[in-house]
């Protein structure tokens, strides 16, 4: 029965091919939120005319087949239903119309004053202001007001398709319907004037958008308050001659609109005391309103347009003022680099400096080793030619690929194999605190050798009694890949100087698993190495700090660790690292009210460590984000100069990383590219571990692949490469 079973399911597969793969939660989340601020910068350029915007404009053409009665006939024209007519307003009544808005400053001012004297007036709208400011749309239509469509991206119809037509029609209408519930019958086309002005370009526009039942309505009294003449000017511009009615055009929108609002506080008691009225269009000519109220699903897809563009201009705006945070944050940043590494630099390269007696005594080297079957030889043999006295523990932490074996038939001295069933590096770490028979303990990675001037330049700090702990200069040994060229700036620019400035600042973040030093007698009061977070390096330092130990950086107690050499491994790596601090941050939360070293630390090294670790990298891809927006959407010069500004900041940080460093400078040609691609990777990391926090995940230890590729430190102190191992996977 089983067997049929599984012949049949055999059967399935073979016939549908193979088992479809699901996209894991971890990895759609980030892709979403991506899309979705994606998609919310288009939606925000196409809302502020910074795609599909077309400002060109027809250039005048004959007037031949444009009916005469038009030319000679009213403002108003109404080409619905196969009717052919221009219609005035009658005498003494005047119908004012605004053009371009709404706009948040000036269209509340025209609206106060058209209540003041209890006018009336026509918008016409824009689609996108509309979509932008729909309170003041529903406003205008509260206080009695008609709206009118001024198409959505304001283009010269005369130059675009009737698709292009029928589309600005309606994302106008959509608009006007999200923010006041109603629609329109009232059309203005942008850049008109007066109705003599109608040409053989304009009017099958005309009679087209006729055809869709609006009336067009141009003006026969133009202020031309856009120019800004004056109030006086723009009240005698406005003024119509003989009582005769007019549609006079203004605009609300477009510039400083202050004159406007002058005018109209003089024009409007003035030319009701000479008779006039101020009326909707629809009230003047004596026919039914323009209006139409709208419902059903109609009236919840206008709505479900203003909340995404709300959406938008909100989440664009959140934006903006994390860019303005992580610009802060980087300048900040750099300038702290610059200026306390270089201060720890001169301190501890003075030649008088020293941290207090030479520390000769003999040292523990741990080595927590899972299944380092191809490194584990090359990181004993490096230890072997240490320069200071020391004894070796090798802790096998349950390896099955004979790990333990291999240090067992090196027999060497002083190197002692401790077996263990799989616990994790903390319990591996902690199981060789147990068996070291020396008070400072050095300890390291199984993927990494050592100089044989580490040991010794690493335990020098100890002569100093307040030090409990000592960070090494971690170093990318397998540098000859792209990825590995980019983690090898990483490691110098963003590690190593970072812990020049922490420790001036007395708040050395992480004593790095690959090279760190501690004093036992500092270690065992705190209990040793924590296995409560995925970043034992990270908690155990805040918790030294904690406890009133100095933390401190040696530059010259160098190591040479393999770095991951494809993006599934640097991925598993930095995901590890990123949500392994934020543990850490969150366990170490009660320093921030603590007294004492404790609420030292809490109250500068915590915020430093969350601002420059956690929050700054999470943000950093802001600057490539509006990057690609400004390129795309303008203002593409300004913004091209401002990437490049920051780039070069960067590139100056760097350089000055690698000459504290002493590394050849070469390595830097990668940089920009590192910024473009390798940045965004580590955003998507942190996103991701940002995620897994919130929704309450955990994340296990996981095991990166070795290939054994970095030898023993040869000439100068850069350890070979065995650059034909067929365990070397190629950069993807």
């Amino acid at each position: 029965m089983a067997s049929r079973s599984h012949r049949r399911r055999a059967t399935r597969q073979a016939r549908d091919g193979a088992p479809r793969r699901r996209v894991p939660l971890r990895l759609l989340l980030p892709v979403l939120v991506l899309v979705a601020l994606a998609a919310m910068l288009m939606l925000r350029g196409y809302v502020h005319s910074e795609i599909l915007a077309d400002h060109r404009i027809q250039s005048p053409a004959p007037t031949t087949q444009v009916p005469e009665k038009i030319l000679e006939g009213g403002p108003v024209i109404d080409a619905r239903a196969g009717h052919t007519e221009g219609l005035r307003v009658p005498d003494h009544h005047l119908v004012l119309t605004f053009d371009d808005g709404p706009d948040p400053t000036w269209t509340p001012k025209v609206l106060d004053v058209l209540k003041k004297h209890d006018a009336h007036a026509v918008f016409f709208v824009t689609g996108t202001m509309a979509s932008r400011y729909p309170d003041l749309v529903k406003r205008m239509v509260d206080e009695g007001h008609e709206i009118g469509l001024h198409t959505f991206n304001h283009p010269d119809l005369s130059l675009q398709s009737k698709r292009r037509i029928d589309w600005e029609l309606s994302q106008n209408q959509l608009a006007i319907t999200g923010a006041a519930g109603i629609r329109t019958s009232l059309f203005r086309p942008p850049y008109s004037s007066y109705a003599d002005a109608m040409d053989n370009e304009s009017w099958p526009i005309t009679q087209y958008i006729g055809s869709r039942g609006y009336l067009t309505v141009v003006n026969n009294t133009d202020s031309e308050d856009w120019k800004r003449p004056g109030v006086h000017e723009i009240i005698r511009r406005a003024t119509p001659h003989g009582g005769k009615g007019a549609i006079v055009l203004m605009h609300d929108s477009g510039g400083d609109r202050s004159q406007t609002v002058a005018a109209l506080d003089t024009f409007l008691p003035d030319m009701k005391d000479e008779g006039y009225a101020f009326e909707n269009l629809t009230e003047a000519l004596d026919a039914p309103s323009a209006h139409s109220p709208v419902t059903g699903a109609e009236l919840w897809k206008g709505k479900a347009w203003i909340f995404l563009v709300q959406a938008s201009e909100n989440i664009t705006g959140v934006l903006v003022v994390g860019l303005a945070i992580i610009g802060t944050l980087v300048i900040a940043r750099f300038v702290l680099m610059l200026v306390l590494s270089g201060f720890h630099a001169r301190r501890v390269r003075r030649k008088d400096f020293r941290w207090g007696p030479p520390v000769s005594e003999p040292v523990t080297v741990l080595v927590p080793a899972y299944n380092e079957a191809k490194c584990i030889e090359n990181t004993v043999n490096s230890l072997m030619a240490s320069e200071h006295p020391i004894e070796v523990l090798v802790i096998d932490d349950g390896s099955t690929d004979g790990t333990a074996r291999i240090v067992e038939a090196m027999g060497l001295p002083n190197v002692r194999v401790i077996r263990q069933l799989n616990a994790g590096k903390p319990a591996a770490l902690n199981r060789g605190l147990a068996n070291a028979r020396y008070d400072i303990v050095v300890m390291m990675d199984g993927d990494t050798v050592f100089e044989p001037s580490t040991v010794r330049e690493l335990v020098q700090p100890f002569g100093d009694p307040r030090v409990g702990a000592v960070a090494g200069n971690a170093k990318v040994g397998n540098k000859d890949s792209l990825i590995g060229a980019w983690q090898h700036i990483e490691y110098v620019m963003g590690f190593n100087l970072d812990r020049r400035m922490y420790d001036i600042l007395g708040c050395m973040p992480t004593i790095p698993g690959a090279v760190g030093a501690f004093r036992r007698s500092a270690l065992e009061p705190i209990g040793g190495m924590s296995e409560d977070t995925l970043a034992e390096d990270t908690d155990v330092t805040m918790a030294l700090h904690r406890a009133g130990w100095r933390v401190v950086y040696a530059e010259n107690a160098r190591a040479w660790t393999e770095a991951p050499e494809t993006v599934q491994q640097l991925w598993s790596q930095r995901y590890r690292w990123s949500y392994g601090t934020m543990q850490a941050i969150w366990k170490h939360r009660r320093s921030l009210i603590e007294k004492g070293p404790s609420g030292r630390f809490g109250r500068v090294g915590l915020p430093f460590v969350s601002l420059f670790m956690v929050v700054a990298p999470l943000l950093a891809p802001l600057i490539d984000v509006f990057l690609l927006y400004g390129i795309v959407f303008g203002p593409t010069q300004k913004t091209i100069v401002a990437w490049l500004g920051v780039l070069a900041i960067q590139a100056v940080c760097a350089a000055y990383a690698f000459r504290l460093d002493r590394e050849r400078m070469t390595h830097l040609i990668s940089l920009p590219l590192q910024q473009i691609l390798y940045r965004q990777l580590m955003y998507v990391v942190l996103l991701q571990s940002w995620i897994t926090a919130l929704t309450g995940g955990r994340l296990r230890w996981q095991k990166l692949r070795r290939t054994g590729v970095v030898g023993a430190p040869v000439a100068d102190g850069v350890p070979s490469q065995n650059r034909r191992s067929d365990d070397r996977r190629p950069v993807a």
